[in-house]
């Protein structure tokens, strides 16, 4: 059958890959898994529930959830009868929550817990549209999505005809749902995506995904994300079955128990990963730890295509056996590809799982382009470390003028929700989609990234700087969490650096550096000057006008919760630079406070590095 809509796939699934687990969420220790028949069956039972309710072709439906089973189930639900899915991420804040209960003007909301229905319940009471909110849990005093399954399975036989004849008059340019991207200032927008930007995205990239209806796949990014929506319709469209994991920190337990076949990933995910097994490394000792570091540097120098000749594949094939199989054990053992997408990923993480035999491939895209543009593919030359692979061939991309990257295709967005003037600015009269990345296109039609171009700025010097580009290169330091770049119109760059405090904690306590919290800990000076020795040494690989000149440290973690990273985790420019004013304003002289942790003038540069 023809997959048009994104419904088809439920039914493609039946028809050409039944099997006893498409779908599995784990409860209570125990995994809770559903045959393709039973998917197939309840998605019709949500769709005759929705109908029942009064709902309509158009109207839209707000969701707040984990990943699990029901959110299929209702995503395929309400697509099939013509509704609208508005899926939001969990840890927004409570005036996004109250601004797209309202602008999306969603008529029912459906959250999975209590934590959830405790966000939404006041921003819903005010929104005009909002007549019921319903949850996953049980909840108390709160209507239970499986009424809305009860309600279908009673009125199954009155709605059955209307619910095929709304089927067959869903078209695939219809609106199928609205994502509201976060961004990194201001209120979201919402981008209206069709079934067959998604569609056509899915059919753009299932000759590049190696794996087929034998094979299980561990989801654990939010279904909220275009990236992990995508890659949901993905495996499905391919037949493979589906298991969600319980939550991100339960991702090792779930790789060990589950033997996945692959994940998509945000390299945030991936840089945690790559720390842990460089960690357990150097707590290694005698032999064992000579020959991780040995195998551990034969990875960072690997190239594609056995370009660096048959000695260094000899060493390879060895280190692959004696150690990186221990890699690939603790990830399950199956690992056939790990996607990357999200934000940049650092080449040399590309670079060292591929050396040591486990695929992963990094892809470019955005919400409004359902996302994928471009992705790096299993086999040379179709992979290239340190770019984001080949452009799809159903989609267009050319470099403007400027360089920013431009976007034509089907998997474009039809728009910004009740924003025409913002989709002007974004969809040019030729129908150009602007991305407001900076980038090259390299031969074999590979796309590079090199910076937003929001973000580029020009120090006083007249120099230009991408900070994004610099931020990957200080963060392979096992020192740096996160860092923020900074310097415009200033004489020189500079850096607010958030230390990963989980390594630094080992190695104050290995020198034996004694403190009562992070505040103290940032402001010794040993500390202070191990990150000075940590910035001299990475300046060294950067030309003049990109080294940081002083840096500043934190003494938080950069996370969601408290505001510096975005629900896709990339940094909140404005938000960290209004909250570390004081820090900016010391590193540039502004101010001369008492306390000053960043580079002191006694600091210990080398003056060839600072020229």
């Amino acid at each position: 059958m023809k997959v048009t809509r994104t419904f088809d796939i439920v039914d493609q699934l039946l028809e050409k890959y039944p099997k006893d687990v498409a779908l599995a969420t784990k409860r209570n220790g125990k995994w809770d898994t559903i045959s393709t028949k039973e998917y197939k069956e309840k998605v019709d039972l949500v769709s005759y529930g929705l109908l029942s309710l009064g709902l309509k072709k158009g109207d839209k439906i707000l969701t707040v959830s984990n990943n699990r089973t029901e959110w299929n189930l209702l995503d395929m639900g309400m697509s099939q009868m013509g509704a609208v899915h508005v899926p939001l991420y969990p840890n927004l804040g409570p005036l996004e929550y109250t601004y797209i209960v309202e602008h999306s003007e969603a008529v029912i909301v459906i959250v999975s817990s209590q934590i959830f229905y405790d966000k939404v319940k006041k921003p819903a009471a005010l929104a005009k549209n909002v007549k019921a909110i319903y949850t996953f849990d049980p909840v108390e005093g709160v209507p239970n999505w499986n009424e809305i399954m009860e309600l279908g399975q009673k009125n199954a036989e009155k709605y059955k005809v209307e619910l095929k004849n709304i089927k067959d008059s869903v078209l695939p340019d219809d609106l199928l749902t609205i994502i509201y991207t976060s961004g990194t200032t201001g209120m979201s927008k919402g981008a209206m995506l069709s079934h067959r930007n998604l569609i056509a995205n899915v059919e753009g990239t299932t000759h590049i995904l190696p794996v087929d209806h034998h094979d299980n796949l561990l989801s654990f990014l939010p279904l909220c994300h275009v990236f992990e929506r995508m890659v949901n319709y993905l495996y499905q469209f391919k037949g493979c079955s589906i298991y969600y994991a319980e939550s991100i920190d339960t991702l090792g337990e779930n790789l060990l128990e589950l033997h996945p076949n692959g994940f998509a990933s945000v390299p945030r995910v991936l840089e945690k990963l790559y720390d842990k097994i460089v960690a357990k490394g150097k707590n290694l000792t005698g032999i064992k730890k000579i020959l991780f570091f040995w195998a551990l540097d034969l990875a960072n120098r690997y190239e594609l295509n056995k370009a660096n000749g048959w000695w260094y594949e000899f060493q390879l094939n060895i280190a692959r056996k004696l150690i990186f199989s221990k890699w690939q054990a603790a990830l399950g053992g199956r690992i056939k590809v790990i996607i990357s997408g999200g934000a940049a990923l650092q080449p040399r993480l590309a670079r060292v799982f591929n050396a040591a035999g486990i695929l992963l491939v990094e892809g470019y895209g955005l919400t409004e382009t359902s996302p994928v543009i471009a992705v790096n593919q299993e086999f040379y030359p179709n992979m290239k470390f340190g770019t984001v692979g080949p452009i799809l061939k159903n989609v267009e991309v050319k470099i403007a003028e400027d360089g920013e990257i431009l976007m034509r295709g089907p998997s474009q967005m039809l728009g910004y929700f009740k924003d025409p003037e913002k989709t002007t600015e974004a969809i040019d009269t030729e129908g150009w989609f602007h991305t407001g990345d900076i980038g090259e296109i390299q031969d074999h039609n590979i796309l590079k990234i090199t910076d937003r171009k929001k973000e580029i700025f020009k120090l006083s010097t007249g120099k230009y700087i991408a900070p994004q580009l610099i931020e990957n290169i200080f963060k392979e330091s096992v020192f740096i969490d996160q860092l923020m770049v900074v310097g415009e119109n200033e004489k020189y760059a500079a850096a607010i650096i958030c230390p990963a405090f989980e390594f630094l904690h080992d190695w104050a306590a290995k020198y034996g550096i004694i403190y009562r919290d992070n505040k103290d800990l940032i402001q010794n000076q040993k500390v202070i000057d191990r990150f000075t020795e940590e910035v001299n040494r990475i300046n060294l690989n950067l030309g003049q006008s990109r080294q940081v000149k002083k840096f500043e440290l934190t003494c938080q973690e950069w996370i969601t919760e408290t505001g510096e990273l975005s629900p896709t985790l990339k940094l909140k420019r404005k938000f960290l630079k209004e909250k570390y004013r004081i820090k900016f304003d010391r590193m540039y002289g502004y101010t001369n406070d008492d306390g000053y942790v960043g580079i002191p003038s006694n600091a210990k540069f080398d003056p060839k590095h600072l020229a």
